[in-house]
């Protein structure tokens, strides 16, 4: 599970991952270089960009920057430009840059990079996002779940946006009986890998509307994001014929949720506790009816497991029946689907800690780019997250991932600014210390629960009168 500090290609920085600079800035140099940017050009016969203040490396660690703190505006992150970064930023400074080095002065204003951020090819932030995850998942994704495999949850969400013409078009916002919605609004399929909880670049598309699209179809566009032969997990929203046949033919097992009803048309019994069962899962008239491209002979072998499970909050026992293509004992597959929680807290560290709950963008490109960009930002930290797991010998997922955030935030100001590279590791030790204390508790006692109520949002300020 060590981070392996490989060195790089002729041209790119080997930085460490202890100085001089900050943790999460050392791992995204080390993961997407300048080099990287510059070979990505050549690789797709693109213009080779002059240079510049905002490079491709520049502006996408801004966004990042953005992302991580509280603020998250775009003077946040000119400022950080302005506090300086490390030279691996521009192997070739610009003549602005060499100035700077004599005078230690430029603008702060924001237009530049907002045009730099827009400009920055929708593309590129993809290619980097799927880089970030492959590179961190091979070295801190531990060696398998099941049978050597890797297992990822998925799940869906939705997200708002500003409300305009070109966003409200894409993504129209929703209605009721009483009145149509105001904020357009999208839905979002993530994956996280179990053990690390690292997260796959997401699929997303409209909740309502004429163009709305399901959670299934969101997640059979994005399957193949993921590394071969992985298990995907699923609640009963997946737990269809659609989804298992889809990751089963391209050679991804699976382990869903099956509702009470599904689950007892498969056996063709009564549903019991101790079923282990294999069974030919084939297509009903309504799987047929839903998805026409579907072949005449489509059928997945598997088995039916249903056991008994008393709910952590003291609720009455129920059956649960998970439909599985893999050959583990009963047992381990049921401890697997167990950790189903981790991805409800994964969404709660998307949305409510980066904040992607409410996006800031207004053009549907932007979205896309601040949606990938805050998936980097978030597996940047998990890494962060796997280091201190590694010294003080505990899984990653014990924890917390916004503690850590914050301690990240708090001391990367006082290593990059560091005036030699040992006051930089003393400064960073002291920051993995603090991070190591950032564990979950481990409650021995039920926690009281408070009847859930909707309560209603604060008043804004009146406008200024003219």
């Amino acid at each position: 599970m060590a981070l392996n500090n490989r060195g790089g290609e002729r041209g790119e920085p080997d930085v460490s991952l202890g100085v001089p600079t900050a943790a999460v800035m050392s791992l995204y140099l080390r993961l997407i270089p300048a080099a990287y940017f510059t070979r990505r050009r050549e690789q797709q016969r693109l213009r080779r960009l002059n240079n510049r203040v905002y490079t491709d490396a520049v502006v996408i660690w801004l966004m990042v920057v953005q992302r991580l703190h509280a603020a998250g505006t775009l003077e946040t992150a000119v400022l950080e430009l302005m506090r300086g970064l490390p030279e691996p930023f521009w192997p070739r400074p610009c003549k602005r840059l060499r100035d700077c080095a004599k005078d230690g002065k430029l603008s702060g204003h924001t237009a530049s990079y907002n045009a730099a951020r827009q400009q920055f090819p929708l593309t590129a932030v993809e290619d980097s996002t799927d880089h970030v995850f492959g590179q961190l998942l091979e070295q801190i994704g531990g060696s398998g779940t099941v049978a050597q495999r890797k297992a990822f949850f998925v799940d869906g969400s939705s997200m708002r946006l500003p409300h305009n013409p070109a966003l409200a078009e894409s993504y129209p916002p929703g209605s009721n009986q009483h009145a149509k919605f105001h904020w357009p609004t999208v839905r979002i399929v993530v994956a996280h890998d179990v053990y690390s909880g690292l997260a796959m670049r997401p699929q997303w598309g409209a909740l309502y509307g004429k163009d709305a699209v399901s959670e299934q179809h969101l997640l059979e566009q994005a399957i193949e994001r993921l590394p071969a032969g992985s298990v995907v997990l699923g609640d009963a929203n997946f737990g269809v014929f659609s989804t298992a046949w889809d990751a089963t033919r391209r050679g991804y097992p699976v382990v869903l949720r099956l509702t009470a009803t599904r689950a007892k048309a498969l056996p063709g019994e009564p549903l019991c506790d101790g079923l282990d069962r294999r069974i030919c899962w084939k297509p009903s008239r309504d799987d047929r009816r839903r998805h026409p491209q579907l072949p005449s002979d489509a059928s997945i072998e598997g088995r039916l497991i249903v056991r008994q499970v008393h709910p952590h909050n003291r609720n009455q026992p129920f059956l649960l029946a998970l439909f599985t293509t893999l050959s583990e004992v009963p047992d381990a597959i049921l401890e697997l689907y167990g950790r189903r929680w981790y991805i409800e807290t994964d969404l709660r560290s998307l949305k409510q800690t980066l904040r992607l709950d409410q996006l800031t963008s207004t053009t549907v490109e932007m979205v896309a780019k601040e949606i990938d960009v805050a998936i980097m930002a978030y597996n940047l930290v998990r890494a962060v997250i796997c280091m201190a797991a590694q010294k003080a010998d505990l899984p990653p997922r014990g924890f917390s991932f916004t503690r850590v955030l914050h301690v990240v935030n708090t001391f990367a100001p006082l290593i990059a600014g560091a005036p030699d590279p040992q006051q930089a590791q003393r400064l960073f030790d002291k920051m993995m210390y603090y991070v190591g204390q950032a564990k979950l508790p481990r409650r021995t006692k039920k926690r009281p629960s408070y009847p859930r109520a909707v309560w209603p949002q604060p008043r804004k300020f009146p406008k200024r009168k003219t």
